[in-house]
């Protein structure tokens, strides 16, 4: 690889804590509450990609298909279950990612990747896989029987203390949640995962742990 590609596969100074909080960050200080996977579960991995767009830093973000089976029409990283051919979880995420909404794996530079976590419901060990996406390319809903929408929110946005609020599910169940734009709430498996490890990076903004909102019913799936 020339210099020049090197240069630009290195990260920019905003990713660095968040590169730092990877290598540090425990299960515990992810999920409280649930056990490690068992050995029953299977191997799956998400693409937590972060970029540079019109509106500064970035998160790619999609809304899942609304008649899926589980986790219909939440909003969520890029990802799915490994195959037998993937050579481990940063293999998997980008084949799904490509899979989902055309993300060309080559303008991704994987960074780091966090500790499996177990989703009961559908029983997925979840590695959640980071890339610095150096290189831009649009991306776009490619089967729409798994994916309604692709969005690139911005950090800014993620982050806003006005949007972020605790989710209160169907169930009784309390988690982080986060408005994301267009009337989708980021909530469940991934905003835990952005909850938890951006306050652990420091980028976490003082907000009202007091507002707590139920879920529309549209948004009441198992979480």
């Amino acid at each position: 690889m020339s210099a020049a590609a090197e240069m630009t596969r290195e990260l920019p100074a905003w990713l660095l804590p968040l590169q730092r909080a990877a290598t540090t960050i425990t299960v515990d200080m992810l999920s409280r509450y649930v056990p490690p996977p068992p050995a029953t579960a299977r191997g799956s991995a998400v693409l937590m990609l972060l970029g540079e767009g019109s509106g500064g830093p970035d998160l790619l973000l999609i809304e899942r298909a609304h008649g899926l089976r589980s986790h219909a029409g939440q909003v969520a990283f890029p990802g799915g279950a490994a195959d037998p051919g993937d050579d481990g979880p940063a293999a998997t995420a980008l084949r799904e990612a490509q899979e989902e909404v055309g993300l060309d794996p080559a303008g991704v530079h994987v960074f780091g990747a966090l500790p499996p976590l177990w989703v009961p419901p559908s029983n997925f060990s979840v590695t959640t896989v980071l890339g610095w996406w150096y290189e831009p390319t649009p991306v776009t809903v490619v089967d729409a029987e798994e994916v309604a929408s692709v969005l690139r929110v911005p950090l800014d946005q993620v982050l806003d203390p006005a949007r972020r609020f605790t989710a209160r599910h169907p169930s009784g169940w309390l988690g982080p949640a986060f408005e994301v734009g267009d009337g989708l709430v980021l909530w469940g498996f991934t905003a835990g995962v952005v909850a938890r490890l951006f306050a652990h990076a420091g980028w976490e903004r003082a907000w009202d742990e007091t507002r707590v909102r139920p879920l529309p019913p549209l948004l009441g799936d198992t979480p």
